[in-house]
């Protein structure tokens, strides 16, 4: 007899519609399956409903704040049973973006330079920070989110002005913009999953790019980059998902600009949306859908 699944999506981030998307797809491909699956929305009935239909496993379909950041975790570390991606600790760190570049530098992974800036302090004296820093243009976007979320490339004419929409947020990290390549690559488990670039016919790779068709944003793969440099990115992308203490699927983030890959982030919930990057990695590398949800959940665990 198959499992019975319990998939949490929706939430309350900016990533609910996503997360929605995530947690239909991965209930459809399993019931075509014959998996026994229930969806469930991440709120107070979720023990009660969790007791009643007795999963032997928890996807977690979450993505952003509440659903990758640890918050979650800790709810399912305590009602014991096995649940996908990444624990608490791994996933808390890896979406502060702050830690994260902090444990990337002191193991050596480059990264764009970056500052942490508060909104009580003078935005005169800002301007005059990161043109001894960083220099513009700079990246600004919140510690705590996912998906691009309100991250604005910026240049010394608009930085005030897309300043005052992340005001919201007291502390934001501001960050050297890197051009160059955009690729991305996953891990499931302990395997290297595969590559992919994009092509944004936007400024740069944001929530629009990677959610919306109409963006036709290019995928390709394979990735045109010499044996020896795809190794290198490869051993990178697992280096940085065993050094967060991550399992399941996790996705990192790169810059490729004259030879060299700059991290910019690890997610460790990826999307699995008809757009999302991780299906088509796998796809390509002959793991069809439901092979992957299969993978990811003989993954799932508790008490990591």
């Amino acid at each position: 007899m198959k499992k019975k699944i319990l998939i949490i999506s929706g939430g309350i981030s900016k990533e609910r519609t996503i997360s929605l998307d995530t947690g239909k797809q991965v209930a459809k491909e399993l019931k075509k399956n014959g998996y026994s699956v229930k969806i469930c929305e991440p709120d107070h009935e979720l023990i009660n409903k969790t007791k009643v239909f007795k999963p032997q496993v928890i996807f977690n379909a979450l993505h952003g704040q509440f659903g990758e950041d640890g918050y979650i975790q800790s709810i399912l570390e305590k009602i014991g049973i096995p649940y996908t991606h990444s624990g608490i600790i791994s996933s808390a760190i890896a979406m502060d973006k702050e830690i994260s570049k902090k444990i990337f530098l002191k193991n050596k992974i480059l990264t764009p330079k970056y500052f942490v800036y508060s909104f009580d302090k003078s935005k005169k004296k800002l301007i005059d920070k990161i043109q001894k820093k960083l220099h513009f243009p700079v990246v600004i976007k919140p510690i705590n989110e996912g998906s691009s979320v309100n991250v604005f490339i910026c240049t010394k004419k608009n930085i005030i002005n897309k300043l005052n929409i992340l005001k919201n947020y007291k502390r934001i990290l501001i960050e050297q913009f890197i051009p160059g390549r955009e690729i991305q690559s996953a891990i499931i488990g302990k395997k290297k999953l595969g590559a992919i670039e994009l092509k944004p016919k936007r400024k740069f790779y944001d929530y629009q790019a990677k959610y919306d068709s109409k963006a036709k944003t290019e995928h390709i793969i394979p990735i045109d980059l010499p044996k020896k440099q795809y190794e290198k990115l490869m051993d990178l992308t697992l280096k940085v998902h065993n050094l967060m203490g991550c399992r399941g699927v996790t996705r990192s983030d790169f810059k490729y600009h004259q030879k060299k890959f700059y991290l910019l982030e690890i997610n460790t919930q990826p999307g699995m949306t008809k757009l999302s990057l991780v299906p088509e990695i796998s796809a390509y590398n002959g793991i069809n859908f439901i092979s992957l949800i299969k993978l990811i959940l003989k993954d799932a665990s508790i008490n990591k």
